[in-house]
């Protein structure tokens, strides 16, 4: 299977829509007093499912390296995930927001001193406004940064968010991308089951089922298998750097379908925000050589 560069990219934008659209379950979830690793569980579960349904073939093929590389894609998207949401419980939604974001420069760093690759030169500039739309996002250049012990763990969620991209941009991409589906469903329910297994046992009373269970079951179907599926193919034919500009606009779209929804305002900071995210990523998708003089 070969796709273009456009198409992957635009796969991973699909991926971000979707994840976007996810805060809102994910937030019903918590709501109804879910913690981070049953809800790991479940739709990691739910993800390797449906994944073993539609690919069962591929995945009944697997390779030792097939089982390696899986396991530690899922890892590292497990603790990314359960470092965000620890975080989330310590400090600010906007502060989570906006550090979480900042995976998108720890990701050339990455490559740079693991792979020796710089990045191109446009990457620092659409980096920089990427990072400051971010700010307008999450409204942090109004209401200022304050510390809090949360902002340490969502650094670190940022770190694997960051590692994750890479490794899936320069490290997983000789294996099948459908088997490494499968392999991160199992890993993160897997991890999350013997999470919540070990440390969230005794919040179970206090959780309404009811209310929380059909969100995830609707996390582990769109977002766990639709958008992770659509980033791990995507992620094999374009590059780590602009892929992760293109979904760090999962914060944007969650704060569109916020407001289509009626869960938060229309302000200014929202629009701004999001036309510099925009900007940021145009500037990496365009080839600035072409509108150099020919000598």
């Amino acid at each position: 299977m070969q796709i273009s560069k456009g198409r992957a990219n635009l796969m991973l934008l699909m991926a971000a829509m979707i994840w976007g659209a996810g805060y809102i379950f994910s937030k019903m979830a918590t709501n109804a007093n879910m913690q981070a690793g049953l809800i790991n569980a479940i739709r990691g579960f739910i993800y390797a499912g449906i994944a073993f349904l539609f690919f069962h073939k591929a995945i009944l093929k697997m390779t030792k390296v097939d089982l390696r590389l899986g396991l530690v894609a899922g890892f590292i998207n497990f603790l990314g995930y359960q470092f965000q949401t620890w975080g989330l419980r310590f400090t600010t939604p906007s502060n989570n927001a906006f550090l979480t974001a900042v995976y998108v420069v720890i990701v050339p760093i990455i490559i740079w001193l693991m792979y020796k690759r710089r990045p191109e030169r446009k990457s620092y500039l659409a980096i920089i406004i990427a990072i400051i739309g971010m700010g307008f996002l999450t409204n942090i250049l109004a209401n200022g940064f304050t510390l809090h012990i949360g902002d340490l763990l969502t650094l670190i969620s940022a770190f694997f968010y960051a590692l994750q991209i890479v490794y899936f941009g320069m490290r997983a991409t000789n294996t099948n991308p459908f088997v490494l589906s499968f392999m991160m469903g199992i890993t993160q329910g897997g991890f999350g089951l013997i999470w919540t297994l070990l440390f969230e046992y005794a919040s179970y009373g206090a959780i309404n089922w009811q209310a929380g269970l059909w969100p995830v079951i609707v996390l582990g179907i769109v977002s766990s298998f639709g958008a992770q599926t659509l980033q791990i193919v995507g992620q094999r034919f374009t590059d780590p750097t602009p892929a992760g500009l293109i979904l760090m606009t999962e914060s944007m779209f969650g704060s569109i379908f916020s407001v289509v929804l009626g869960f938060e305002p229309f302000t200014v900071h929202l629009l701004l925000g999001g036309i510099l995210i925009i900007i940021a990523i145009l500037i990496m998708q365009l080839d600035f050589s072409r509108f150099q003089s020919v000598k």
